[in-house]
Protein backbone atom coordinates (compact mmCIF):
# COMPACT_ATOMS: atom_id res chain seq x y z
CA UNK A 1 0.00 0.00 0.00
CA UNK A 2 2.84 2.55 0.84
CA UNK A 3 4.35 1.59 -2.50
CA UNK A 4 1.06 2.46 -4.53
CA UNK A 5 0.64 5.63 -2.30
CA UNK A 6 4.25 6.65 -3.07
CA UNK A 7 3.47 5.93 -7.18
CA UNK A 8 0.19 8.12 -7.06
CA UNK A 9 1.47 11.06 -5.10
CA UNK A 10 4.31 11.06 -7.39
CA UNK A 11 1.83 11.06 -10.32
CA UNK A 12 0.14 13.62 -8.93
CA UNK A 13 3.12 16.06 -8.55
CA UNK A 14 4.18 15.27 -11.82
CA UNK A 15 0.57 16.14 -13.66
CA UNK A 16 0.27 19.23 -11.14
CA UNK A 17 4.09 20.04 -12.67
CA UNK A 18 2.65 19.75 -15.82
CA UNK A 19 0.27 21.68 -15.99
CA UNK A 20 1.76 24.66 -14.58
CA UNK A 21 4.56 24.27 -17.14
CA UNK A 22 2.08 24.30 -20.03
CA UNK A 23 0.27 27.59 -18.54
CA UNK A 24 0.73 30.81 -20.52
CA UNK A 25 2.76 33.36 -19.32
CA UNK A 26 0.93 35.91 -17.78
CA UNK A 27 2.50 39.44 -18.86
CA UNK A 28 0.54 42.36 -17.08
CA UNK A 29 0.78 45.77 -19.46
CA UNK A 30 0.99 48.74 -16.07
CA UNK A 31 -0.36 51.53 -17.60
CA UNK A 32 -2.90 54.81 -18.74
CA UNK A 33 -4.30 55.39 -21.93
CA UNK A 34 -1.44 54.84 -24.34
CA UNK A 35 -2.07 51.10 -22.84
CA UNK A 36 -5.69 51.47 -22.19
CA UNK A 37 -6.14 51.39 -26.01
CA UNK A 38 -8.32 55.24 -25.47
CA UNK A 39 -10.27 55.63 -28.70
CA UNK A 40 -9.62 52.27 -30.27
CA UNK A 41 -11.20 48.51 -30.05
CA UNK A 42 -10.41 46.05 -27.32
CA UNK A 43 -8.34 44.73 -30.51
CA UNK A 44 -6.27 47.46 -31.47
CA UNK A 45 -5.22 48.15 -28.10
CA UNK A 46 -1.23 47.98 -27.08
CA UNK A 47 -1.96 44.53 -25.33
CA UNK A 48 -4.10 42.98 -27.60
CA UNK A 49 -1.67 43.53 -30.57
CA UNK A 50 1.56 42.88 -28.47
CA UNK A 51 -0.03 39.67 -27.49
CA UNK A 52 -0.50 38.57 -31.25
CA UNK A 53 2.44 39.70 -32.61
CA UNK A 54 4.50 37.20 -29.66
CA UNK A 55 2.26 34.46 -30.16
CA UNK A 56 3.17 34.71 -34.29
CA UNK A 57 6.88 34.31 -32.63
CA UNK A 58 5.84 30.92 -30.95
CA UNK A 59 5.64 32.47 -27.54
CA UNK A 60 2.66 30.81 -25.50
CA UNK A 61 1.39 34.37 -23.33
CA UNK A 62 -1.78 36.75 -22.05
CA UNK A 63 -0.68 39.80 -22.24
CA UNK A 64 -3.01 41.25 -19.35
CA UNK A 65 -4.55 45.02 -19.91
CA UNK A 66 -4.08 46.92 -17.24
CA UNK A 67 -3.99 50.14 -18.30
CA UNK A 68 -6.07 52.59 -16.92
CA UNK A 69 -6.73 56.28 -18.85
CA UNK A 70 -5.55 59.33 -16.58
CA UNK A 71 -3.49 57.26 -14.37
CA UNK A 72 -0.71 58.70 -13.30
CA UNK A 73 2.30 57.13 -11.58
CA UNK A 74 0.67 57.42 -8.24
CA UNK A 75 -2.53 55.87 -9.22
CA UNK A 76 -0.85 53.14 -11.18
CA UNK A 77 0.91 52.85 -7.06
CA UNK A 78 -2.55 52.62 -5.67
CA UNK A 79 -3.66 50.10 -7.68
CA UNK A 80 -0.12 47.63 -8.21
CA UNK A 81 -1.60 45.07 -5.79
CA UNK A 82 -4.39 43.79 -7.77
CA UNK A 83 -3.42 44.98 -10.96
CA UNK A 84 -0.70 42.84 -10.65
CA UNK A 85 -2.06 39.90 -8.88
CA UNK A 86 -0.59 36.12 -8.12
CA UNK A 87 1.16 34.00 -10.36
CA UNK A 88 1.84 37.20 -12.50
CA UNK A 89 5.03 35.98 -14.46
CA UNK A 90 6.19 39.74 -16.32
CA UNK A 91 5.28 43.16 -16.02
CA UNK A 92 5.40 46.19 -18.62
CA UNK A 93 5.43 49.41 -16.89
CA UNK A 94 4.32 52.22 -18.76
CA UNK A 95 3.13 55.38 -16.37
CA UNK A 96 4.37 58.63 -16.28
CA UNK A 97 3.20 60.49 -19.27
CA UNK A 98 0.08 62.01 -17.34
CA UNK A 99 2.77 63.06 -14.64
CA UNK A 100 4.31 65.22 -16.77
CA UNK A 101 1.07 66.23 -18.84
CA UNK A 102 -0.35 67.92 -15.83
CA UNK A 103 2.94 69.07 -14.87
CA UNK A 104 3.41 67.24 -11.56
CA UNK A 105 6.94 67.28 -10.50
CA UNK A 106 9.37 64.97 -12.08
CA UNK A 107 10.08 64.33 -8.14
CA UNK A 108 6.62 62.50 -7.33
CA UNK A 109 7.24 60.48 -10.59
CA UNK A 110 10.56 59.29 -9.51
CA UNK A 111 9.25 58.30 -6.27
CA UNK A 112 6.16 56.31 -7.45
CA UNK A 113 7.74 54.72 -10.18
CA UNK A 114 10.95 53.84 -7.92
CA UNK A 115 8.59 52.57 -5.14
CA UNK A 116 6.37 50.30 -7.85
CA UNK A 117 9.84 48.66 -9.19
CA UNK A 118 10.88 47.96 -5.45
CA UNK A 119 7.49 45.58 -4.94
CA UNK A 120 8.01 44.33 -7.89
CA UNK A 121 11.61 43.51 -7.22
CA UNK A 122 10.90 42.04 -4.28
CA UNK A 123 7.91 39.71 -5.66
CA UNK A 124 10.46 38.57 -7.90
CA UNK A 125 8.52 39.40 -11.17
CA UNK A 126 10.87 40.34 -14.17
CA UNK A 127 9.61 43.76 -15.47
CA UNK A 128 10.18 46.15 -18.52
CA UNK A 129 10.35 49.76 -18.05
CA UNK A 130 8.74 52.20 -20.75
CA UNK A 131 9.98 55.64 -20.80
CA UNK A 132 8.39 58.94 -21.81
CA UNK A 133 9.40 61.78 -22.80
CA UNK A 134 8.73 65.46 -21.59
CA UNK A 135 7.17 67.58 -24.03
CA UNK A 136 9.39 71.02 -25.03
CA UNK A 137 6.64 73.16 -23.87
CA UNK A 138 7.70 72.44 -19.89
CA UNK A 139 10.82 74.04 -20.16
CA UNK A 140 14.55 73.02 -19.94
CA UNK A 141 15.15 72.09 -16.71
CA UNK A 142 11.52 69.93 -16.33
CA UNK A 143 12.50 68.15 -19.63
CA UNK A 144 15.79 67.03 -18.09
CA UNK A 145 14.47 66.38 -14.50
CA UNK A 146 11.77 63.99 -15.84
CA UNK A 147 13.27 62.07 -19.10
CA UNK A 148 16.62 61.21 -16.09
CA UNK A 149 13.58 59.25 -14.52
CA UNK A 150 13.76 55.85 -16.74
CA UNK A 151 17.30 55.43 -17.11
CA UNK A 152 17.71 56.20 -13.91
CA UNK A 153 15.87 54.09 -12.68
CA UNK A 154 16.65 50.99 -15.08
CA UNK A 155 20.06 51.57 -13.80
CA UNK A 156 19.39 51.30 -10.59
CA UNK A 157 17.05 48.43 -9.85
CA UNK A 158 19.01 46.37 -12.71
CA UNK A 159 15.85 45.84 -15.10
CA UNK A 160 15.51 46.58 -19.16
CA UNK A 161 14.26 50.06 -20.60
CA UNK A 162 12.13 50.66 -24.01
CA UNK A 163 13.92 54.34 -23.88
CA UNK A 164 10.45 55.90 -25.27
CA UNK A 165 7.25 53.68 -25.34
CA UNK A 166 5.99 56.61 -28.16
CA UNK A 167 9.54 56.25 -30.66
CA UNK A 168 8.32 56.86 -34.28
CA UNK A 169 4.75 57.45 -32.91
CA UNK A 170 4.78 60.92 -31.31
CA UNK A 171 4.13 64.22 -33.23
CA UNK A 172 3.09 62.20 -36.82
CA UNK A 173 -0.41 63.37 -37.33
CA UNK A 174 -0.81 60.05 -39.53
CA UNK A 175 -0.20 57.50 -36.23
CA UNK A 176 -1.65 59.67 -34.36
CA UNK A 177 -5.69 60.53 -33.19
CA UNK A 178 -7.34 63.54 -33.48
CA UNK A 179 -6.15 64.98 -29.99
CA UNK A 180 -2.35 64.22 -31.36
CA UNK A 181 -1.53 62.21 -27.99
CA UNK A 182 -2.87 58.67 -28.36
CA UNK A 183 -1.94 56.36 -31.35
CA UNK A 184 -4.05 54.98 -34.01
CA UNK A 185 -4.41 51.53 -34.66
CA UNK A 186 -1.68 51.78 -36.97
CA UNK A 187 0.23 53.80 -34.45
CA UNK A 188 0.16 51.19 -32.01
CA UNK A 189 1.62 48.49 -34.74
CA UNK A 190 4.43 50.63 -34.93
CA UNK A 191 4.85 50.64 -31.24
CA UNK A 192 4.67 47.03 -31.03
CA UNK A 193 6.86 46.49 -33.90
CA UNK A 194 9.30 48.24 -31.95
CA UNK A 195 8.99 47.10 -28.58
CA UNK A 196 8.85 43.63 -30.22
CA UNK A 197 12.60 42.41 -29.24
CA UNK A 198 12.52 44.33 -25.78
CA UNK A 199 9.29 42.23 -25.03
CA UNK A 200 10.84 38.85 -26.22
CA UNK A 201 13.69 39.02 -23.81
CA UNK A 202 11.09 39.79 -20.70
CA UNK A 203 9.03 37.05 -22.31
CA UNK A 204 12.46 34.37 -22.11
CA UNK A 205 13.56 35.65 -18.72
CA UNK A 206 10.17 35.03 -17.69
CA UNK A 207 10.43 31.68 -19.07
CA UNK A 208 13.85 30.77 -17.35
CA UNK A 209 12.60 31.55 -14.26
CA UNK A 210 9.24 30.36 -14.05
CA UNK A 211 11.29 26.82 -15.10
CA UNK A 212 13.44 27.55 -12.55
CA UNK A 213 10.56 27.78 -10.00
CA UNK A 214 7.53 26.92 -11.37
CA UNK A 215 5.44 26.99 -8.20
CA UNK A 216 7.21 30.61 -6.70
CA UNK A 217 4.58 32.97 -7.53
Amino acid sequence: MCCKALVLALTVVTILSSAVQAAPLKVVALGDSLTAGLGLSRADSFAAKLEAALKAKGYDVTIVNAGVSGDTTGAGLARLDWSVPQHTDAVIVELGANDMLRGLSPDIARGNLTEILTRLKARHIPVLLTGMRAAPNLGADYRRSFDAIYPDLAAKFEVPLYPFFLEGVAGDRVLNQKDGIHPTAEGVDRIVAAILPSAEALVRDAQARKAKAPAAQ
